[in-house]
């Protein structure tokens, strides 16, 4: 469906039913922007992040974090923290995944592809942050589990599609069938 043939009424409209219940709305027209804004911004800051640790002077090590952050905050998985810590082959994953990590999924955001993949990745990054800096002095809400639901929020709005690559990749063109329609699995990874 183009732009010019979708109902005025239907535009900008949302709808969910989750377990018998239905949520719905019609948002704003300037919410694109402001979808935009969040991934550009999500994905400006996780780039520079990894960028800066595959940079540094000193190689990056997850190993005393993984180690130390469980046993000082009370993090209810605390005993998944000291494991991880503790298990030389896991240290060395997250030594490569986290600095790597970061970097190709801000630059999956950034320009807009594979949107939805980088923010499902983004999102559990994010999670696994929470547990390990859970300080619930303030509350159980902080900082990573905000930019958690940015993550989630840019991949339900599909906001690689918003002056990002993804909205052409979907339509990339493999013999008259657009690649959405020849690979729909696409859609969980795209947008």
């Amino acid at each position: 469906m183009t732009a010019s043939t979708i109902s005025p009424d239907t535009r900008n409209t949302f709808e969910s039913t989750i377990g018998g219940y239905t949520v719905g709305t019609r948002a704003h027209s300037l919410s694109a922007w402001f979808v935009l804004a969040l991934r550009l911004m999500m994905g400006w800051a996780f780039a520079y992040s990894g960028f800066t640790k595959i940079v540094a002077a000193e190689p990056f090590s997850a190993g005393g974090y993984l180690a130390n952050v469980a046993a000082t905050n009370g993090n209810p998985i605390a005993g998944l923290f000291a494991w991880m810590g503790s298990t030389p082959w896991f240290v060395e994953f997250a030594d490569v995944a986290v600095p790597w990590g970061e970097l190709f999924i801000g630059l999956g955001l950034f320009v807009g592809a594979v949107v939805r993949l980088a923010a499902f990745f983004g999102a559990l990054m994010m999670l696994m942050f929470y547990f390990g800096n859970w300080d619930i002095a303030h509350g159980v809400i902080n900082g990573d589990f905000a930019y958690m639901l940015v993550f989630l929020a840019v991949a339900a709005f599909g906001a690689g599609r918003i002056l990002g690559l993804d909205a052409w990749i979907e339509n990339y063109e493999i013999s008259g069938q657009s690649l959405l329609e020849r690979y729909p699995i696409l859609e969980y990874v795209l947008g």
